[in-house]
């Protein structure tokens, strides 16, 4: 099912996906009881998922700061996915990830001072239900702060841990490490969702068992790779990652394999030539010239 097209702020498009409508028909069910009337549990909803959508801004603004893409945000029943790809460097990824949970951390003082000032003193019964609202929004915000960043893979607890872990373990170790420990993150999640019979931990618990499962597969190639002769002299203008030395590039016209750094692009099955080459590491493309400057064939063997 194709997901809505809300509105697009900075070439960022917003998506909200149709489930989304089933959890909010749940939620305000559920806090139904809370105020004098169902306009205010709509409003609190909404709101709630404002937050999230702003979190989420703050993961796409930071991506770009650092020089990294972000185009996307899809809004659904578990909160927000901002589609980011920042450029892979430890420094780079810890700010992109780390940027959303201080978007909650700047919320909640002012968050808490609108609750100082809407206290009832007096005022109508309607006042009542904004202060309720306005707590309930205060406490929607530190629940998000407190639960992303748990240190689970793929919450945004989980992706700091492995980029502080970068410095010290490199790429693929560091997402491996997050990852294992993501797991035992799953495990709680799912014994939370037995014991308290909530579904709503089970599906997070597939959601992360799931992204755990396809990074550590990530992680298990990537120490694969770690692994190959790299080639000296040369590095990704864009993660710093020198390229491996073999056939590890595919020609899109003949479909074979080739070292486009010993043939300058140009395939030598073929004779087709690329104008840019992408990186193993990173997925991004550069023209060879921007990968070192000087004599770029220079190699180890």
């Amino acid at each position: 099912m194709q997901a809505i097209k809300l509105f697009r702020v900075a070439g960022i498009q917003v998506y909200l996906s149709w489930w989304w409508f089933l959890a909010a028909v749940y939620e305000v069910q559920v806090r139904r009881s809370a105020y004098s009337s169902l306009g205010w549990n709509i409003a609190e909803f909404l709101a709630g998922f404002a937050i999230v959508l702003t979190h989420e801004f703050g993961h796409a603004f930071a991506t770009r700061q650092v020089g990294g893409t972000a185009d996307k945000i899809m809004l659904w029943p578990l909160g927000g996915v901002a589609y980011v790809d920042p450029p892979q460097r430890p420094g780079a990824t810890l700010w992109a990830i780390a940027a959303g949970p201080l978007v909650n951390v700047a919320l909640a003082p002012l968050l808490y001072l609108a609750a100082v000032v809407t206290r009832p003193a007096g005022w109508p019964d309607v006042t009542t239900d904004l202060h309720r609202f306005v707590i309930a929004v205060l406490w929607i915000d530190i629940g998000l702060f407190i639960f992303n960043i748990l240190p689970v893979y793929p919450l945004d607890g989980g992706q700091i841990l492995r980029s502080l872990l970068w410095f010290f373990m490199g790429r693929g170790r560091s997402l491996m490490t997050a990852t294992v420990i993501g797991f035992f993150g799953v495990a709680g999640f799912l014994a939370l969702a037995v014991y308290w019979q909530d579904w709503w931990f089970g599906l997070i618990a597939f959601y992360a068992g799931s992204n755990c499962w396809s990074a550590f597969k990530t992680a298990r190639a990537m120490l694969e790779q770690e692994k190959i002769p790299r080639r000296m002299g040369v590095k990704c203008p864009s993660c710093g990652m020198a390229p491996p030395m073999g056939p590890y590039w595919g020609c899109a016209s003949c479909q074979q394999s080739f070292d486009t750094f010993e043939s300058g692009g140009r395939c030598p099955h073929c004779g087709t030539q690329y104008g840019v080459t992408t990186c193993l590491d990173c997925r991004r493309s550069a023209p060879q010239t921007e990968w070192a400057a000087g004599d770029w064939v220079e190699t180890t063997r």
